[in-house]
């Protein structure tokens, strides 16, 4: 490592430490010439694949609109901004680690939900509606409706709920 002081090529590693999340390394440096101390942060450099989109088109993966789409989706929900950049780190971190140079949207998207679904079910509705493309109120239901019996969610009030909105919403 090359000293910022003299620019001296001979420095040693005085003291290692790991980040609290533990994919960084925090050292101490000395340098062997002027003795100037300095600290280097240390991270695995993974490069995320390539994104193939429905259209046919490609282009380069990008962390901002992963985390537009989540900021949409989470929009006036209960969670804060800590999850939702540990929910961005989490999901770069697993495209970068599948050691392929090319992933469909489509597996983004789906693993933004299995996110999502855990986290928050309505902004997962949110997400799936735009993802999915839902086209009109029934696709809401049948969404929900699946997730009521992922959930274990047979008859019930909620479902009564349900059928009423949409049929409300049909009616206007």
């Amino acid at each position: 490592m090359r000293c910022p002081v003299c620019a001296h090529d001979d420095t040693r590693v005085i003291d290692s430490r790991l980040s609290n999340s533990g994919d960084t390394v925090r050292r101490r440096r000395e340098c062997q010439s002027c003795q100037a101390r300095f600290n280097t942060l240390e991270r695995l450099a993974l490069e995320p694949p390539r994104v193939a989109k429905r259209d046919g088109s490609h282009e380069a993966f990008n962390e901002d609109k992963l985390r537009r789409g989540l900021e949409r989706a989470l929009e006036k929900r209960p969670v804060d901004a800590r999850m939702l950049e540990a929910m961005v780190a989490d999901l770069c971190r697993k495209l970068s680690v599948m050691g392929v140079r090319e992933i469909e949207s489509r597996q983004i998207g789906e693993a933004v939900m299995d996110t999502l679904i855990h986290v928050d079910e309505v902004a997962y509705v949110r997400y799936a509606s735009v993802y999915r493309q839902f086209q009109d109120t029934a696709a809401f239901a049948e969404e929900i409706r699946q997730l009521g019996a992922s959930r274990g969610e047979t008859t019930g009030a909620g479902q009564l709920s349900l059928t009423l909105t949409v049929s409300d919403a049909n009616d206007e």
